[in-house]
C-alpha cells in the first residue's frame, strides 16, 4: 500500500427516524418484527473464523412475550475460552500489521451496514429481545452504534497524528502499537450499541479480542456478529463465546495473555474483575500490566432548584426514570424537590404516570415495554413491596403483571430521609425515589446530593437562576462523570457528550471520544539519530 495522507470521512452524528404512523421505516420495522419472531435462530460461539455449536441450547425468551422463543444460544465450558485466547492470538500479529486505513474501513463499511441495510433487522433483534420500544432501539442498535463506529475512526487518524517534536538532527516517532496479547470485553443486555462498541474499539486499534456477551442478548449480539463479517473482519479478530459468565471470565482472567479488560455491567462484578487482575498481577501471571476499563453502576440524580420550571422538570423525570424501564445505568432514580415546588410537580407527574401504557413494545403506542427477566422482576418488585411496608415511604403509583411479560409500571415513592435505600442503592428498574427538602435547608440537601451516594455517573440540575446553576454545577462537580443542566441525566450522544463516571461507576475513560481508544494502544518512542556522532569525547571535557 502507498502511503499517504489519508483523510476518514467526516464524522456526523447518525439522524434518528422517527416511526411515525405511514412512515417507511415503520412498515420495514414492523414487517422485520414479525419475519423475526416466526424464524428462530441458532446463536453458537464464534472462534477464529468458524461457528461453534455446543449441546447444551439455552432458549432466547422474549421479555414481554413468554410464549415467544427467539431460537437458542449454544452454551459451553470455560475450556471454550482457551480456544479463543489461541484463535485470538493467532491471529494478532497479522491485524496488528493491517494498516490502519484498512482498519479503519471494516468498521466504517458496518457502520453503513448497519445505517442502510441492517437497521430493521438490529432495531427488531433489540426490540425482540431486549423489550426496547422503536424509539429506544433506533436511538440504541441504530444510531448510537453508527456513531460509535464512525466516530471512533475519525479519532483513530487524529491520534495517530499527535508526534513529538523533533530537534536538529533527530526525527522522532510515536509508535501507537496495540496492546501485547488479547483484550477481554464483558457487554451488558441494556444497550446494543455498548455491546457492538466494546469489542470493536479496541479492535480498531489494532487489538484482538475475546467477546462474552451478556446471556440476555445473545439475540443481538448475533446480528452484530454478522454486520463485522460481512464488513470483511477478519477471522480471529473478534472472537465471542458462550456459557456461564462467571466461568468464561475467570478463565480470561488466568491466561498470561490477557492485556485488558473492556467492562460494562455491575459494581460488584467490575470489583471482583479488578481484584482477580490484582491478584494476577501480584502473583506475576501477566505478561504485561492489563489494561482495566470498566462502566459499572449508577445511583443518578435529579435536583431541582425552587427556580427550576415544573413542567419540563416533570418531562424530564418522566423519560429520565421510566425509558426503557429504568434499566439505563444513567436512568434518574433519584430525585430532591424543594418543598415550594412538590405540589405541583406532584400533580404533574400523577396526570402523566397513569396514562403511560406498558405492554409489548410491537405495539408502538406503548411507552414501556417489560423488564429484562425474571431476576430483574423479583429484584424490582420486591423493592417495592418493601416500600409499601415502610412508614418512611409513600407508594404514589406502582403496579406490574408477570403473567404475560414481565411488566412492572412506573413507580413514584416519596421518602422521609434522603439516606434511605432507595435514594442509596441501585435498583436498575423503572423506580423513582423522590426527597422533598425545606427550601431553607437548600445548602444542606445539595451536599447529600453530592456526597451520599458512593456512584458518580450521571447527574442534572434544574434551575432558571444562573447563578444556582454556577453554585451547584461546583458543589456537585464531583457527583456525575456526565452532568446535565435542564436536562433528563440520560440520553449521552456518540461526539457530543463522552459517557462515563467516577466512584463506584467505573474507570470515566469516555466511550465515544479519543480518550477510551487511547486505553487500547501501548505507545512506543522512536528515535533516530540522522548523523550519529563518532567522537566519544565532549567538548567540556577538552
Amino acid at each position: 500500500m502507498i502511503e499517504s495522507s489519508i483523510e476518514v470521512p467526516a464524522a456526523v452524528n447518525e439522524p434518528v427516524l422517527t416511526y411515525a404512523p405511514g412512515s417507511a421505516e415503520r412498515a420495514e420495522l414492523q414487517r422485520a418484527l414479525a419475519s423475526m419472531a416466526a424464524a428462530p435462530i441458532e446463536v453458537s460461539a464464534y472462534i477464529g473464523g468458524r461457528d461453534v455449536p455446543s449441546a447444551e441450547r439455552v432458549p432466547m425468551r422474549s421479555p414481554h412475550r413468554h410464549d415467544l422463543v427467539l431460537g437458542h444460544w449454544h452454551s459451553a465450558g470455560p475450556s471454550q475460552m482457551d480456544d479463543a485466547v489461541a484463535a485470538a492470538l493467532a491471529a494478532a500479529p497479522a491485524w496488528a500489521a493491517t494498516p490502519w486505513s484498512a482498519r479503519a474501513a471494516i468498521f466504517l463499511k458496518a457502520a453503513e451496514l448497519l445505517a442502510t441495510k441492517h437497521r430493521a433487522t438490529l432495531n427488531a433483534a433489540t426490540m425482540l429481545g431486549q423489550s426496547k420500544t422503536a424509539h429506544q432501539a433506533e436511538i440504541d442498535a441504530a444510531c448510537e452504534l453508527v456513531d460509535f463506529w464512525r466516530f471512533n475512526v475519525a479519532f483513530l487518524p487524529k491520534i495517530l497524528g499527535d508526534q513529538p517534536l523533533s530537534s536538529r538532527g533527530v526525527w522522532n516517532l510515536l509508535d501507537h502499537r496495540p496492546l501485547d496479547g488479547f483484550v477481554l470485553a464483558v457487554t451488558p443486555f441494556n444497550f446494543t450499541a455498548i455491546a457492538g462498541n466494546l469489542p470493536t474499539a479496541p479492535a480498531l486499534m489494532g487489538n484482538v479480542v475475546v467477546w462474552k456477551p451478556s446471556a440476555t442478548a445473545m439475540y443481538s449480539a448475533h446480528f452484530i456478529l454478522e454486520i463485522l463479517k460481512e464488513a470483511g473482519l477478519p477471522p480471529g479478530v473478534i472472537n465471542m463465546v458462550l456459557g456461564d459468565p462467571a466461568a468464561m471470565v475467570d478463565r480470561a482472567l488466568a491466561s498470561r495473555h490477557l492485556a485488558g479488560v473492556h467492562f460494562t455491567g455491575s459494581t460488584a462484578v467490575f470489583r471482583s474483575i479488578w481484584a482477580k487482575v490484582g491478584a494476577g498481577v501480584g502473583a506475576g501471571r501477566y505478561r504485561s500490566y492489563p489494561r482495566v476499563v470498566g462502566e459499572t453502576g449508577g445511583k443518578d440524580f435529579v435536583f431541582a432548584h425552587p427556580s427550576a420550571d415544573v413542567d419540563a422538570l416533570a418531562v424530564a423525570l418522566v423519560r429520565g426514570a421510566y425509558e426503557y424501564q429504568g434499566q439505563k445505568c444513567s436512568a434518574a432514580s433519584r430525585a430532591y424537590v424543594p418543598a415550594s415546588l412538590w405540589p405541583s410537580l406532584r400533580a404533574r407527574l400523577m396526570d402523566v404516570l397513569p396514562a403511560i401504557t406498558v405492554g409489548d413494545v410491537g405495539d408502538f403506542a406503548h411507552f414501556m415495554g417489560a423488564v429484562i427477566d425474571r431476576r430483574a422482576y423479583e429484584r424490582i418488585t420486591g423493592a417495592v413491596k418493601g416500600a409499601l411496608a415502610d412508614p418512611g415511604c409513600e407508594v404514589l403509583h406502582h403496579g406490574h403483571d408477570d403473567h404475560r411479560g414481565y411488566f412492572i409500571r412506573p413507580t413514584l415513592i416519596r421518602v422521609d430521609d434522603p439516606g434511605h435505600a432507595l435514594m442509596r442503592d441501585e435498583l436498575f428498574g423503572p423506580v423513582l425515589a423522590v426527597f422533598v427538602y425545606d427550601d431553607a435547608r437548600y445548602d444542606d440537601a445539595l451536599a447529600r446530593c453530592a456526597n451520599d451516594s458512593e456512584y458518580a455517573l450521571t447527574g442534572a440540575f434544574w434551575a432558571r437562576d444562573r447563578g444556582a446553576i454556577t453554585h451547584a454545577s461546583g458543589v456537585l462537580r464531583q457527583g456525575a462523570g456526565n452532568f446535565y443542566v435542564n436536562d433528563k441525566p440520560t440520553g449521552a450522544v456518540v461526539g457530543q457528550q463522552p459517557f462515563g463516571g467516577a466512584r463506584a461507576s467505573g474507570t470515566n475513560d469516555k466511550a465515544g471520544s479519543a480518550l477510551n481508544l487511547l486505553r487500547w494502544v501501548s505507545p512506543r518512542t522512536v528515535k533516530e539519530t540522522l548523523v550519529p556522532p563518532t567522537e566519544w569525547r565532549y567538548p567540556s571535557m577538552g
